[in-house]
């Protein structure tokens, strides 16, 4: 019997500009908060994976796993690793493998502690070839929304509702970002009026709303073995379908530059695994750095077709907060997504991994959504880079 890896608590810090706390301090929170939710104690960890991008560049911060087993006061075995997808794979496959029983992933990142620095290896990051030709971090998104009029053949007219489109995905998750007090921008709804009025400042396609904010903070995540999970949770949350893929680092050198190859093969593989389809979902978090980003993962995941889903996301913000999709709703980003919720690298994926657990697990307070009896499963998507490496992750109220 598969042993499926099983959410059975989280915590988050509130994600922004925390300029006056230390990363230890954002840890500390996001982990305590997730083993009193799991109902367990420190000494009831086997394995502990950590996630940061910068940290050691930021805050001087060496072995970070010297850095967890100081707070923790631990000496279990422990990982450091890139994005929360990566070390949540990492501990996926040791549950799976019965190398423990419960684990810890915890993300940290404090990013603006020395932005000018970060900014510049953030370009390194997503893409060398763009970094040497002078580009910024927004300058791939850029260039991809006119890689997707063109392949697509889109008209001038198109144009215009496929740009109001990318407004409205700005809206709805700052929206969204409104009822969520951890948020960014918790406090900052944006009209269409200020998305269009931020482009016509920038003179460009895309402007200050249709970006996600640099940000500071902390997720944490408890995972089990499903015959532990039985034993601590009333409603554990089962990890029952995962996967990733990869795409060159070079934007400019890959095949196809209008959507994520990485994106769709991982999104097979994991809907494979689950057993479900897109169809099945109703709820997700898909890594929205840009307004763009949103909508081509619309596509790359099957909801829409190639070059059809602005028509399809227009049509349905401008009269809801959720897509419609096969007969039934599709809730997108109730966190505000990375656009409004806050992208602080290490942790923005333990943000979503906990949104749409809370969401299944009907615990979203004023997000919570109502799912029809054909839902099946969660879904989140993140990214390292830009689209280079995608993990998809499957979530379920219900044991496989």
């Amino acid at each position: 019997m598969t042993k499926y890896p099983t959410i059975i608590g989280y915590g988050r810090t509130k994600f922004g500009e925390l300029y006056e706390r230390r990363p230890e301090e954002l840890i500390e929170e996001a982990g305590l908060k997730a083993l009193d939710s799991a109902g367990i104690e420190r000494r009831d960890l086997e394995y502990c994976f950590l996630a940061d991008y910068f940290l050691q560049l930021t805050n001087k911060i060496g072995l970070e796993e010297g850095f967890m087993s100081e707070l923790l006061e631990l000496h279990v075995p422990m990982e450091k690793c890139r994005s929360f997808s990566s070390a949540l794979f990492n501990a996926y496959n040791a549950i799976m493998a019965g190398r423990c029983k419960v684990a810890l992933v915890g993300g940290v990142e404090k990013l603006t502690d020395r932005w000018d620095k970060v900014r510049d290896d953030l370009m390194i990051l997503e893409d060398p070839w763009s970094y040497y030709a002078g580009g910024s971090p927004e300058s791939n998104h850029e260039l991809m929304l006119r890689m997707y009029v063109k392949d697509n053949g889109l008209s001038r007219e198109d144009v215009e509702g496929l740009m109001e489109a990318l407004a409205l995905i700005a809206v709805k998750n700052h929206r969204w970002a409104a009822l969520n007090a951890d948020a960014h921008f918790h406090s900052k709804p944006v009209s269409l009026k200020e998305v269009v009025a931020a482009r016509k400042k920038a003179h460009r396609m895309l402007g200050l709303y249709d970006f996600a904010p640099i940000s500071d903070g902390a997720s944490a995540v408890i995972l089990a073995s499903p015959d532990v999970a039985s034993k601590l949770c009333d409603s554990p949350i089962y990890v029952v379908g995962f996967a990733s893929a990869t795409d060159f680092i070079s934007y400019a050198c890959r095949k196809d530059r209008s959507s994520f190859l990485a994106t769709r093969l991982a999104a097979e593989s994991a809907f494979k695994m689950a057993g479900v389809e897109p169809k099945d979902v109703g709820i997700a978090e898909v890594y929205d750095q840009s307004t763009l980003l949103e909508l081509v993962a619309l596509e790359d995941l099957g909801f829409y077709d190639r070059g059809e889903g602005w028509r399809r996301v227009k049509s349905d913000l401008e009269v809801g907060d959720h897509y419609n999709f096969e007969g039934g709703e599709l809730y997108v980003n109730t966190s505000g997504g990375r656009k409004a919720d806050g992208n602080p690298l290490g942790a923005t994926g333990g943000a979503m991994i906990i949104e749409v657990a809370k969401q299944l697990r009907e615990e979203a307070g004023p997000r919570q959504v109502s799912f029809s009896s054909r839902v099946k499963a969660g879904l989140v998507v993140e990214h390292e880079g830009f689209g280079t490496k995608t993990y998809v992750h499957v979530l379920s109220r219900e044991r496989p």
